[in-house]
């Protein structure tokens, strides 16, 4: 082990970018914990990327040797019983007649795909997609994706509008009951019950665009139920379910670019990801530089800022600090937001409420530690 991690990071540096300034090299494991080779007390746990939480599950080890045991690969021209059970298991999650799957690599290919249907389908072209919206790096999904850093100024989709994205924190309007779930933005409204104004001015936006950026037919309207790479942000209630009728009205489908239901992790999800934001909200009220929590089930979004009241965002330096000492005390987290100022919280789904209260006392502690160095400058 003592060898492994500086051959490892050169291996890296001469191949592949990183982002942390030591990444963790990452074994095989019990359940959630990650040994790697730095000299710690315990196991770093990772709650930073979806993708990256099903390292060492066992049942999906096992359901995958036992597939390259049977066969390795197929296309949909032959029959194979693998490909019709799943299917047939995923599309049973699928709400009313959505009952046809096309099997994809990536979630670039299906949002690149979903487009193209869309455009064959309805014979039009444009397609509307919110800003901070990440749908992947192909020349289609490239052009739907509306946040810069992932734009490489080449020619990508063409007839690709975006829209104001719905904020309730950092956009214009926001308010104290805007959001589907457990915490609220700290702004405040006077909305009663059942209404929303921050709703109804950002549908007005939409609408704005649907008047002056597309012709009166349209391809498409994409969206993510929460933005994930612009650090777990939520619409106001009601806001897709109107935009979707919009769509509609001008012959256009709506994609919606989501993610799992299986052992009862969906349950987990909702009672273990609740008591993270509530334990995240008591450390923005107890610190300058938290400015939002928000999120649902375990999709969870800390944005960092300078000062509550402006907004502005806390500065990369100090990001990387507290993302820094987060990692050397064992707890692995992502980061994203139109400047990079928001913490991803995505940990696995079988998380348990121990694993939930490390991560809450090493932020806390990640944060005590950027308090201490912002008052002694």
């Amino acid at each position: 082990m003592g060898q492994e991690l500086p051959l490892t990071l050169t291996c890296r540096i001469r191949a592949l970018p990183t982002s942390l300034e030591l990444p963790s090299v990452m074994k095989p494991g019990e359940d959630l914990r990650r040994k790697e080779g730095l000299n710690m007390p315990f196991s770093p746990y990772t709650f930073a990327e979806l993708r990256n939480n099903f390292l060492s599950s066992r049942k999906v080890t096992a359901a995958a040797q036992k597939q390259f045991g049977r066969l390795g690969h197929t296309s949909n021209i032959y029959l194979h019983p693998g490909i019709q059970e799943y299917t047939e298991k995923l599309t049973s999650l699928l709400p009313g007649s959505l009952k046809v799957a096309y099997l994809t690599n990536s979630g670039t290919e299906a949002n690149d795909l979903a487009v193209l249907i869309a455009r064959v389908f309805t014979r039009n072209t444009d397609v509307i997609c919110l800003r901070g919206g990440y749908h992947g790096g192909s020349t289609y999904a490239m052009g739907i994706t509306a946040i810069g850093r992932y734009k490489f100024g080449v020619g990508n989709g063409a007839n690709c509008h975006s829209t104001m994205l719905p904020d309730v924190f950092r956009g214009p309007w926001g308010g104290s009951h805007c959001r589907d779930s457990p915490v609220q933005t700290i702004r405040t409204c006077s909305c009663s019950s059942g209404t929303c104004h921050a709703k109804d001015q950002y549908i007005e936006q939409f609408k704005d665009t649907l008047q002056t950026c597309v012709p009166n037919k349209v391809a498409a309207f994409i969206a993510e139920p929460i933005q994930g790479v612009n650090g777990a942000v939520q619409f106001p209630k009601g806001f897709l379910k109107e935009a979707y009728q919009l769509v509609h009205e001008r012959g256009g489908l709506c994609i919606a670019d989501e993610a799992i239901a299986e052992d009862g992790l969906q349950k987990n999800c909702q009672e273990i990801g609740t008591h993270l934001l509530l334990e995240f909200a008591k450390l923005r009220d107890m610190f300058e530089s938290v400015g939002d929590v928000r999120g649902k089930g375990l999709m969870i979004g800390i944005e960092m800022v300078k000062n509550k009241e402006t907004r502005e965002p806390l500065p990369a330096e100090e990001m990387d600090q507290i993302w820094e000492d987060c990692k050397d005390m064992g707890l692995l987290i992502g980061k994203g937001g139109m400047y990079l100022q928001t913490f991803r919280i995505k940990p696995p789904m079988c998380i348990t409420k121990e694993d939930a209260d490390f991560a809450v006392a090493v932020f806390q502690e990640a944060l005590i530690r950027h308090m201490e160095r912002t008052a002694e400058k």
